[in-house]
């Protein structure tokens, strides 16, 4: 069963479809995510694809699944089960039941570490795993029992979303196929990692002067643009604006232009030296039907030509998108995108990659 959300959440959703509508790269073909449910799916550019089970969204103590599964003939399926808790012992058995039955069924514990006595991760042996996956079909509730605590994992919709995976990565009627399998067949090699040619920010370094000269400018110049696009900033606050030199006489400014209670969003702007009349909407992926270019809790770092973000859809942090960007020498080409549309306590280090690429 669905668990019921607040009109809090409610609202954080909204804003997250927002957030996630304006931002996401369009170019780069992102992969998709759905929900189902108690569990939510995605699989990013190469056909790799995750599964997880949503959390209640009310526990402070939670636990919860993951399957991760490469594409292709040879892309096995890794499950593991996660807690989160209070002062989890370093070393500790965990024994697992399906709708109260023993599982496996020798009701045989599982072995589980934790290093900082809040995050444990338990793999499941691939035995064990297959076993569950088809034990799902007809079970409901898997319930972690440890010396401490009880946690409960919801296996409503966890079907769905694996045939959804089966589905995306052509593996339907095949041998592989988590859920619907077939006695021939085989699934189709994953698409190329995209290769980006990265570039490090290579001109000469801004003195301090002027890059808040040049960063004062541009926000001038982006009210004679559009007086609504950016917001005016306290004093001190302006401290978050940016300018740094790409290459030659080419600069990339970043203005700080509306600011919440966790999220801070940045227009960015590239200038041909000091001409801030003739800047140009910094051209990030998707953002080409924008007057400009903007980032929620951006990062630029010069050594390496890459801009990070991490656009949160609520205080706790368990639901926006994050990812990076990288400067090729004439755009910033999507780098790596994680996203998580549901506001379920589940961690940024979980969201469901949706692109990666690697660099050259």
């Amino acid at each position: 069963m669905t668990m019921p959300r607040g009109a809090g959440i409610d609202r954080a959703l909204a804003a997250l479809g927002l957030m996630l509508a304006l931002a996401t790269p369009a170019q780069a073909q992102v992969g998709p995510s759905k929900t189902f449910r108690d569990w939510i799916a995605g699989c990013d550019n190469t056909k790799s694809c995750t599964a997880l089970s949503l959390p209640g969204g009310t526990e402070d103590d939670i636990a919860f699944l993951r399957l991760d599964r490469p594409a292709g003939t040879d892309g096995a399926p890794a499950l593991a089960l996660k807690l989160r808790a209070q002062k989890l012992k370093p070393s500790f058995t965990i024994a697992l039941a399906l709708d109260g039955a023993p599982f496996p069924a020798a009701g045989r514990p599982l072995q589980a570490t934790s290093s900082d006595g809040e995050v444990a991760e338990i793999s499941i042996p691939p035995a064990e795993a297959e076993a569950l996956i088809a034990a799902a079909r007809k079970a409901t509730t898997l319930t972690a029992e440890t010396e401490t605590g009880s946690f409960k994992v919801s296996l409503v919709g966890s079907v769905a979303a694996m045939l959804w995976i089966d589905e995306r990565q052509g593996r339907l009627n095949t041998p592989t196929a988590l859920i619907r399998k077939g006695t021939t067949g085989i699934a189709p090699a994953a698409p190329a990692l995209p290769i980006i040619a990265g570039k490090p920010a290579s001109g000469k370094p801004l003195a301090k002067a002027e890059a808040s000269a040049l960063t004062k400018a541009m926000r001038a110049e982006i009210k004679r643009r559009e007086p609504d696009s950016c917001e005016d900033m306290p004093d001190g606050f302006t401290d978050t604006d940016g300018a740094w030199t790409l290459d030659g006489t080419l600069r990339l400014l970043a203005i700080a232009c509306s600011r919440g209670a966790y999220n801070v969003s940045s227009q960015f702007w590239l200038v041909d030296g000091r001409d801030v009349a003739k800047a140009r909407p910094a051209p990030f992926e998707g953002a080409a039907s924008k007057a400009t270019s903007e980032l929620v809790n951006a990062d630029f770092d010069p050594k390496t030509g890459q801009i990070s973000f991490y656009a949160k859809a609520r205080g706790l942090g368990d639901c926006g998108s994050s990812g990076s960007y990288g400067w090729d020498g004439k755009r910033f080409a999507v780098l790596q995108w994680s996203e998580m549309s549901e506001c379920r306590l589940l961690p940024g280090d979980d969201w469901i990659t949706l692109f990666r690429s690697a660099e050259r």
